[in-house]
């Protein structure tokens, strides 16, 4: 006689069928990962039948991340859960085998499913018998009851309804074209699922030089590369126990084919007397294409050795994965064969960023409300999320309907962000750009000095945390952090060359100050021209003052009505205020009467400012 799988508790078994046997569960394994269907590259086979097995066993309580780790891919005992391997081998699992049931396996009989959550598989009939076709399918709960897979009819609802917000996230994205670099390609239908963002391994680097301190400097550089990456949350980093498993001069078919992962970060060190030289390369593994490379040159005898390690794998981090950076172009530029998913709404922030138009605004924020209703744990996207919700009050951007005010649900959003992942850099720059916009300036810079120290090298934080020192009165380092970040980032956002125009208009240099703000050129954004009208007021060009005055009334006519309550609600101290407004009126605007005490505030220790 059959083993077969105890029958579900919480709905009444249909006794004209039993529940899948042992022998159907195994039929339905070997059609899964014998299908063409199912691709034959890394090991969500070998993890499949892993699970599959351990459950038909009896097992089902050993099916651990540490034991997945050991026996599927082999690690070592001292294997911990730094490494997301597991976790991120069982995401593409889950996608594998969704799309695998959306195509080939359609009209299989036998649902096999990883609920997220854990590692224990689910199997479920997919059609009732046809001596009841009422009746909800059967199956086989590996220890619980409430952990298997739904009844068919609401498997069917899932779909529908899953298809319907696919739709609406492949149509919210359909018009994001660029971010400086590149273009975005629209969602796939039919297995639009979550993604984790980029997955990154780093071999160890090369020692090529001689003697026991090339090896020290070596491991170091190693170490410190595994220390700052993992910082930039919107990439996914192999850990160490991964790293070291690996040889220096592994292939990318290995790292491809084994660990599924898409680029893969290598290199080498030289030491020679005092001299160290430090080769980096970052490859994509589907092509072996190698993406960037870079050389940098030290001495030992001038610097330390820590602290050129330090230095060297920062400068690293920052240029293959910041926001802006190598590895982002390479998911936009040619996305991997796994849709973008969720992933693909934070490179829509980045592209919202660089332009800030509403019509850009309307279409990310759908994609990202998209994504937290399905990945309510995606920190990431619950920060994005807040500083659209702050746009809509502070830009005018698509406000909602809605009894909540913006700000209230960028709160929300913001402090669900922090909750959910303290350290991530994303979550505390909302955090503190909605502190700001609330007139809690010292709690906001606060943050924004936690934020600088958690990741130093992020250059959308060191932007935005520039933008607000220099707002609340901080113009010269506000101005360096911006500096720094456009330096970092020269294809970035146009918003913080905008703001580094305004640091120098502020800080009387004129010539910086048009430099800045043509090469921010956010013509759809409204701010932009009013900030280049006073730039241009103070440098003496007047037409171009006027042109740019005339067009910021026509995109917000309600501005210049309130102007003394825009500009206090970002912070500007009054002197800074003052001089705005009166460079505002000589470019041609009507400032209302109200403002003129406003107006007649010293500047710089001068005499009280008359309207020009």
């Amino acid at each position: 006689m059959q083993d077969t799988l105890p029958s579900r508790r919480d709905i009444a078994p249909d006794s004209t069928r039993p529940p899948p046997t042992h022998d159907d569960v195994r039929a339905q394994l070997d059609r899964i990962i014998t299908s063409p269907q199912f691709p034959h590259i890394g090991r969500s086979a070998a993890f499949l039948t892993y699970a599959v097995e351990e459950t038909l066993a009896g097992r089902a309580d050993r099916i651990k991340g540490y034991s997945i780790a050991v026996e599927v891919f082999k690690r070592s005992n001292g294997f911990t859960q730094d490494d997301p391997v597991v976790r991120i081998e069982a995401g593409r699992l889950r996608r594998v085998l969704e799309r695998y049931y959306f195509t080939a396996g359609q009209h299989d009989p036998i649902r096999i499913d990883i609920p997220k959550g854990g590692y224990v598989p689910t199997f479920a009939w997919t059609s009732p018998s046809d001596d009841n076709p009422d009746a909800e399918e059967q199956s086989l709960p590996p220890e619980r009851a409430h952990s298997l897979f739904p009844g068919l009819r609401r498997h069917i609802w899932a779909v529908v309804l899953g298809l319907i917000v696919i739709s609406g996230g492949a149509a919210a994205l359909a018009g994001l074209t660029s971010i400086r670099f590149g273009s975005i390609r629209p969602f796939a239908t039919a297995d639009m699922t979550g993604s984790d963002g980029p997955t990154l391994v780093i071999a160890p680097f090369a020692n090529l030089g001689d003697g026991p301190q090339a090896e020290l400097y070596t491991t170091g550089l190693t170490e410190e590369l595994l220390t700052a990456l993992p910082r930039f949350k919107e990439i996914k980093v192999f850990g160490r126990e991964t790293s070291k498993s690996l040889p220096p001069e592994v292939e990318t078919s290995r790292i491809r084919g084994e660990l599924g992962a898409r680029f893969l970060l290598a290199g080498g060190v030289r030491v020679s007397g005092s001299r160290v030289r430090v080769t980096a390369r970052l490859l994509d593994t589907q092509t072996d294409e190698i993406l960037w490379s870079q050389t940098y040159d030290d001495d030992i005898g001038v610097r330390d050795l820590f602290t050129i390690q330090s230095d060297v794998a920062n400068k690293v981090a920052t240029a293959v994965a910041q926001p802006y950076g190598i590895m982002a172009q390479a998911d936009v530029s040619n996305p991997p064969p796994d849709d973008l998913g969720s992933y693909g709404c934070t490179l829509s922030f980045y592209a919202y960023r660089a332009e800030l138009s509403i019509e850009r605004h309307g279409e990310v924020r759908n994609c990202l409300e998209s994504a937290v209703a399905r990945y309510p744990s995606f920190a990431t996207a619950w920060a994005m999320l807040s500083i659209l919700y702050l746009d809509e009050d502070r830009f005018r951007f698509n406000r909602k309907p809605t009894s909540s005010e913006p700000i209230d649900r960028s709160f929300q959003a913001a402090r669900r962000a922090v909750q959910l992942d303290p350290g991530n850099t994303r979550a505390l720059q909302a955090l503190m750009t909605v502190l700001f916009f609330s007139q809690r300036v010292s709690e906001a810079l606060q943050v924004g000095e936690r934020a600088l120290a958690t990741n130093p090298n992020d250059t959308e934080l060191l932007g935005e945390f520039g933008t607000r020192l220099a707002m609340s009165g901080e113009w010269q380092r506000g101005a360096a952090l911006l500096d720094r970040a456009i330096a970092l980032n020269p294809a970035g956002g146009g918003y913080y060359r905008g703001t580094r125009a305004l640091a120098a208009y502020m800080l009387h240099d004129d010539k910086t100050a048009v430099i800045e703000i043509r090469q921010a050129d956010l013509q759809k954004f409204p701010l932009f021209h009013a900030v280049a009208a006073v730039i241009y007021v103070d440098a003496g060009m007047i037409e171009d003052a006027r042109s740019e005055a005339a067009r910021f009334n026509e995109m917000r006519p309600d501005f210049i009505a309130n102007i003394v309550a825009e500009l206090k609600v970002r912070n500007f101290q009054p002197q800074d205020r003052a001089r705005m407004i009166a460079d505002l009126r000589t470019a041609g605007l009507l400032v209302r009467d109200e403002v003129q005490a406003t107006m007649s505030l010293p500047i710089d220790g001068s005499k009280a400012l008359q309207p020009r």
